[in-house]
């Protein structure tokens, strides 16, 4: 509903792709000779037929993904019929005062992290410090390439750390935060260990299939399309619960409302979710996640304090990404994306690896340039997921305002959601493009005036 920012010994060359590859005394791939990754310069005819090939594929993924994204996003949804948002409206001086101060002192951190990022990223992919980092790491290729990922994952987190501090240092100088240092570290380390285990799995996949295959990118981009499904699909009853207990809404006039309600609106929920997020936050939210059987709607306990029909509203709208199958849309869009980017690399990796120092993306100090590359690419497409998110959200938005046709609650509940929350009610447009992944909520609050005069309903 509502979210917020949070800051080795070299390998021979192959001879055109049939001898195997050799990394300190592994055997070839079974089941055939090992591919070892780099162009074939020996054959420049075929060199050049096989990223033909590929930027083929890679043209027709781009056209699928802009496709998918045209048909899927509603692109009308942010319309406001002229009314402009206007936060002195709706919210106090104090109240303006307090959400500039808090971005002003969380954009530092935010910043920093960011651009942290990006330079340890750059780092990998533009010098050898990746490839000197997990050189001396001795073993199997398949156990080197896991642990150059974790090695450099675990570093990275190290530089991370006192950003996270600050950070968190400020949302409990706000009231956001109710953790303690204790708890606030073990969900930090947690975090960091599931990106580092589906980081590793997708590096590890990618370096056997180039060490197997000439054209390993079809693959790869399958690959990356099937996990990144998978993961949404299991990301509710595998990922979430190691954050969060969840429990079925108690019995009572709430729970049989927002029931009630789903069925009118033709979802079928079988139960809403409470999660605990009063152990970690103040914070007000709700969510829908995963698809088919692991579909869930969520809301925070922190919310049930604030009146029932606001807590209806906030449903509504979850029921709204629900109705319009939003998360498996996105997930779509995500596996799509992910296999462009499997194709994207084949192209550019031989660019990248002269400069990384890495003999071939078969070699296990690729690992390094490859989470570089990944970290910029997620980066990249941070601000056009932005761009989508913002449109399914105010879908979202106007779905609430159809089925419950109470825009004088709607306000009331965007307002409380962005006092509780501290949210940015006036971002500068850097902000915006990269980090607004909802509207904020003076826009959402004059979307719903508008629909109100639309509709002919009493305009709060």
């Amino acid at each position: 509903m509502s979210e917020r920012r949070q800051p080795d010994g070299a390998t021979p060359a192959g001879d055109g792709g049939d001898r195997a590859v050799s990394d300190g005394g592994d055997r070839a791939v079974s089941g055939g000779p090992a591919y070892d990754g780099r162009a074939d310069y020996g054959r420049p005819d075929d060199e050049v037929r096989l990223r033909r090939q590929a930027a083929l594929a890679l043209a027709a993924l781009a056209a699928l993904v802009l496709a998918v994204a045209a048909l899927t996003t509603p692109w009308r949804a942010l319309l406001t019929a002229g009314e402009p948002p206007d936060p002195a409206r709706d919210f106090t001086a104090a109240q303006l005062a307090r959400s500039q101060a808090f971005d002003a002192a969380t954009s530092l951190p935010s910043y920093l992290s960011l651009a942290l990022t990006v330079l340890v990223a750059g780092l990998l992919v533009a010098t050898p410090l990746g490839a000197r980092a997990t050189g001396w790491l001795r073993g199997p290729w398949w156990l080197r390439t896991i642990l150059g990922v974790v090695v450099i994952a675990a570093a990275t987190q190290a530089l991370r750390w006192p950003l996270g501090m600050w950070f968190e240092t400020v949302l409990r100088e706000y009231g956001l935060s109710t953790q303690t240092w204790p708890s606030w570290s073990g969900d930090r380390l947690k975090n960091a260990a599931v990106e580092a285990f589906l980081l590793a799995l997708m590096v590890v996949v990618l370096v056997a299939l180039a060490r197997r295959f000439r054209r390993w990118w079809i693959p790869a981009a399958a690959g990356a399309f099937g996990l990144t499904v998978a993961a949404s699909f299991v990301y509710p009853v595998v990922f979430e619960p190691m954050f969060n207990d969840f429990t079925p809404m108690r019995a009572g006039p709430l729970r049989t409302n927002l029931l009630a309600m789903a069925a009118r609106d033709g979802v079928p929920v079988e139960d809403v979710l409470v999660a605990d997020a009063s152990r970690r936050t103040t914070a007000l939210n709700a969510y829908v996640s995963g698809f088919g059987a692991t579909r869930r709607v969520v809301v925070y306990d922190t919310l049930l304090r604030a009146p029932e029909a606001e807590v209806e509203l906030v449903v509504a709208h979850e029921l709204g990404h629900a109705k319009h199958d939003d998360v498996l849309h996105g997930t779509l869009l995500g596996g799509l994306g992910a296999a462009l980017g499997a194709v994207l690399l084949f192209l550019i990796f031989d660019l990248v690896r002269r400069r990384a120092a890495v003999p071939s993306i078969a070699d296990p100090r690729a690992a390094g340039a490859l989470v570089g590359l990944m970290s910029l690419g997620t980066l990249l497409l941070g601000p056009v997921q932005n761009v989508v998110s913002r449109h399914v959200e105010a879908r979202a938005d106007l779905h609430t305002l159809e089925l419950t046709r109470d825009p004088a609650t709607f306000v009331a509940m965007q307002k409380r959601l962005a006092i509780s929350n501290i949210s940015d009610l006036s971002p500068d447009a850097v902000e915006y493009v990269l980090y607004a992944s909802h509207p904020p909520g003076p826009e959402r609050i004059a979307m719903a005036r508008a629909w109100a005069r639309l509709n002919g309903v009493n305009a709060p």
